[in-house]
């Protein structure tokens, strides 16, 4: 089995139900895979070896959706590219990965610099069913289906995926098969989806939004695309569309809890926030918890082990000594705390997550240094600090490159951004530290507020001190307009840094 199977199943479920749908369109499931045998079977014309490059580089709609589940289909790999990341990183990740072929949105084009690589347009800015379409192709191969190549799960590729970027170039993640078909079971097996379940995909398709697809098709639900991330649009959805499943980031989260009305409105079928990507501090988790009543879940992995390996039900996060936590392993997965020499750690101490399992990538395309660097003894190192209780219940401590030594003190920046946002004029902040010659390195935040809010640093840096203490408080605040984010919506905290390290002495 392999993970475009569960749109067959799908379909055997529910043939003449609503599979895909955006605000104007709705494909029935065997509508839908009809159209992607169609094309599955052009791009295996253009492609007749298995595991091709297949570039997809747009924006969230149905062509972009199928051509993601074509590419699947006809055995080749998805390269996920993001139309929201700048061009010259992304020409540089097309240099390394040099695509067989690129399906693109006309919108999204000026986001990579093709070359000479042969180009097919999901999204057409005013044109449609012309030979080098989505669509064109789907009337030109309908009735048509691909050969069904026999691939290797472990080894043969679905994906291949990019790093988030925050401390530099991505690298290029290769995601074997079985990511694909643990993280359908596992989605499956956590949150209980069924057929009635229908889920509305917010976030970027070319990344988070995805996992949640095809655990929708193994099910016979339905899935929405939404164009845009509006909390307008979000809430819309609950409401009218019977939205019972959806993955926000933070970021995104904020912006529909920020709505002027949010406390009248209902969503009675809202069973699934799952939030994810960046840790949320736990008076936002409270807010959330308010807004969607037993709605609010959690998972944790990254790109290099995809997503899921760690999960926390809604049931389970209202528990208060769950608020912080991103939940317990998952059925097909380790997850463990590393100390620096490799050894495994007892319940309670701090290290460096570590995990291995079913979703674990393979390595990092063209980079076997890298890849080494990333396993030890056959564990996954995720870079991330954190610690597990006595239940099984991770807590993350940051990225181990972003605790801040201070004073001979480590002071992890979640927990002065929790101290933080408690105050009511805070919308978001990112903590980090700079070079201090007394200090080692000092504590400092930018912090955006509220729109109308009013407050000083001085009173950020005071209500810190009430909250955490005099050596965890930042001793310097930056109130921001914006802070930057990356195309998936995370604050990157190294670009924060950046701008506000002290200037070299001439």
């Amino acid at each position: 089995m392999l993970p475009i199977d569960t749109l067959y199943r799908g379909r055997q479920i529910n043939i003449d139900g609503i599979a895909l749908e955006d605000d104007t369109t709705q494909l029935t499931y065997g509508e839908l895979v009809a159209r992607v045998e169609a094309l599955a079977a052009a791009l295996q014309e253009r492609l007749p070896t298995p595991q091709a490059r297949v570039g997809a580089c747009g924006f969230n709609n149905l062509q972009h959706v199928i051509a993601i589940l074509a590419t699947h289909l006809a055995g080749h790999i998805w390269v996920a590219v993001n139309p929201r990341s700048g061009k010259s990183e992304n020409t540089a990740l097309m240099d390394l990965v040099k695509p067989d072929l690129m399906i693109a949105d006309d919108a999204a084009r000026e986001a990579f610099d093709i070359g000479d690589t042969p180009f097919v347009v999901a999204e057409p800015d005013g044109r449609s069913h012309a030979d080098d379409t989505v669509d064109g192709l789907i009337d030109t191969y309908r009735g048509k289906r691909p050969k069904r190549h026999l691939l290797d799960p472990n080894t043969d590729l679905q994906a291949i995926k990019f790093t988030g970027g925050s401390t530099g170039l991505p690298k290029a993640v290769m995601q074997p098969y079985r990511t694909g078909t643990t993280l359908i079971g596992t989605v499956l097996s956590v949150f209980g989806l069924n057929a009635t379940d229908i889920q509305v995909a917010a976030a970027p398709v070319s990344h988070a939004a995805f996992i949640l697809m095809l655990p929708i098709f193994a099910t016979g639900g339905r899935n929405i695309v939404l164009p845009t991330p509006d909390p307008d649009r979000i809430l819309h959805a609950f409401e009218k569309r019977d939205v019972s499943t959806i993955f926000m980031p933070p970021t995104m989260i904020y912006k529909v809890m920020a709505a002027p009305d949010i406390e009248r409105r209902n969503f009675p079928n809202l069973r699934h926030l799952i939030y994810g990507a960046a840790p949320m501090p736990s008076e936002k988790v409270r807010e959330a918890q308010v807004a969607f009543p037993q709605a609010l879940e959690t998972l944790y992995g990254q790109t290099e082990a995809s997503s899921v390996c760690t999960t926390m039900t809604a049931a389970e996060l209202e528990m208060g000594a769950n608020n912080g936590s991103v939940g317990r392993a998952t059925p097909l997965m380790r997850v463990e705390i590393m100390d620096p020499d490799g050894k495994i750690l007892p319940p309670g101490e701090a290290g460096e997550v570590v995990v291995r399992g079913g979703l674990t990538m393979t390595g990092y395309y063209k980079n076997p240094e890298a890849t080494a660097a990333a396993f030890r003894d056959g564990w996954l190192r995720t870079g991330d600090g954190g610690l597990i209780d006595e239940r099984g219940y991770l807590f993350l401590k940051d990225r181990l490159r972003d605790v801040i030594i201070s004073g001979g003190f480590n002071v992890y920046p979640t927990d002065v951004e929790g101290a933080l946002v408690r105050h009511p004029s805070v919308y978001e902040c990112v903590v980090f530290g700079t070079p201090n010659d007394h200090w080692g390195e000092r504590v400092e935040a930018a912090v955006q507020l509220h729109d109308g809010a009013s407050v000083s640093a001085d009173e950020l840096i005071a209500h810190a001190k009430t909250e955490l203490g005099s050596v965890k408080a930042p001793k310097a605040v930056h109130i921001v307009g914006d802070l930057p984010r990356s195309a998936v919506g995370k604050v990157l905290r190294r670009e924060v840094r950046e701008r506000f390290l002290p200037s070299p002495n001439p």
